[in-house]
C-alpha cells in the first residue's frame, strides 16, 4: 500500500532539514578552511570573497602537524589491534563455552560502559604514576599508557559486540571444523573468524574511531613528544592570535583517514551492526 502523500511530503521535509542540520557545519568548516585569515575573523559571510589553499600548506610548519599525525595512527591502529584480538577470543570463549561466572564476566563487561570516562581519569593517572615510580616504566606520556588507557573504552564494548555477533554464527560450522581435524583454536581462525568478519569490521571501526578522536585522556596523559592530533589542534590558538581557517584545515585533514576508512567498511559495518553484532 502506497504511503499517503502527506507523509511522503512530511518525509521530504524532515529529511531535508536533517540533511541540512548535518552538512552546514561541514560547509562552513570547508569555506572557512579555504579564506583567508581576515575573511574567517571578519563578518560572516556564506560565500567567501576569496579562496586559498595557504592554511592547508601552512598548517604543517605553524604546529608540528605530521607527529602528531604519526602519533595518533599509532596510538589509534595499536589501540585497534589489540581490542580486535583480545575482543575476538574473549568473546568466542563466552559465546562458545558454558563456564563458571560467565554471566558475571558478561554483566561486568555491559556495565563498564555505564560510567563516564572522565570517572577514570584521576585513578588512571595515579596508578600510572605509581607505577612508574615503583618499576621504572614510564606509562604516564607515553603511546604505550595511551594505548592501554583507550583498551579501558574500546575492549569492553568490543566484547560485548562479537558476543552478539559470534552467536548468530550456527555453531555447527565449529563442530564440522572440529570433526574434520581443527582444534578449537584452528576453528576459531579459520572458520569463525571469516564468519564474523563484518562484526569484526565493525568493532575495529569503533575502536578506532574512538582512539582517534579522543580529546580528554590524550590532553592529560601525554607530553608534547606523544601529543595525538585532537590535542594538537589546540596549537592553532595562541595568545595573540587563533587561525581560524588553519584550525578548519587542519580539522578536514585529520578527518581524511576515519572518512577514507568508514567509506571504505560501511559495507561490512552496516552489515555487522545489522546481522547481530549489537542486541
Amino acid at each position: 500500500m502506497a504511503a499517503p502523500r502527506s507523509f511522503v511530503w512530511s518525509r521530504r521535509i524532515f529529511l531535508t532539514v536533517l540533511a541540512g542540520f548535518v552538512l552546514v557545519p561541514v560547509y562552513v568548516m570547508v569555506s572557512s578552511s579555504l579564506k583567508p585569515l581576515a575573511d574567517v575573523t571578519g563578518k560572516f559571510r556564506w560565500l567567501p570573497s576569496g579562496l586559498t589553499v595557504r592554511p592547508y600548506i601552512d598548517i604543517w610548519s605553524t604546529v608540528p602537524l605530521a607527529r602528531y599525525f604519526v602519533n595518533s595512527l599509532i596510538v589509534a591502529g595499536a589501540a585497534t589491534l589489540c581490542s580486535v584480538v583480545i575482543a575476538v577470543f574473549a568473546a568466542y570463549a563466552v559465546s562458545r563455552y558454558d563456564f563458571r561466572g560467565r554471566r558475571v564476566f558478561t554483566l561486568t563487561v555491559l556495565s563498564t560502559q555505564m560510567f563516564p570516562g572522565i570517572l577514570f581519569l584521576l585513578p588512571l593517572f595515579l596508578l600510572y604514576v605509581n607505577i612508574g615510580n615503583a618499576t621504572g616504566v614510564a606509562l604516564f606520556g607515553s603511546r604505550g599508557g595511551l594505548i592501554l588507557t583507550y583498551l579501558t573504552f574500546s575492549l569492553p564494548f568490543s566484547v560485548w559486540m562479537l558476543i552478539g555477533y559470534l552467536d548468530s554464527v550456527p555453531r555447527d560450522l565449529d563442530e564440522a571444523a572440529l570433526v574434520d581435524g581443527c582444534g578449537p583454536l584452528g576453528a576459531l581462525l579459520r572458520i569463525v573468524v571469516p564468519a564474523a568478519i563484518p562484526g569484526i569490521v565493525a568493532v575495529a571501526v569503533y575502536a578506532f574511531m574512538t582512539a582517534w578522536g579522543e580529546v580528554l585522556f590524550a590532553s592529560v596523559m601525554t607530553n608534547d613528544t606523544t601529543r595525538t592530533l585532537a590535542v594538537g589542534l589546540q596549537g592553532y590558538s595562541t595568545l595573540n592570535d587563533v587561525y581560524w581557517n588553519q584550525i578548519m584545515a587542519a580539522s578536514l585533514v585529520v578527518s581524511v583517514p576515519v572518512v577514507a576508512g568508514f567509506l571504505l567498511l560501511q559495507r561490512y559495518l552496516v552489515a555487522g551492526l545489522t546481522a547481530g553484532a549489537v542486541k
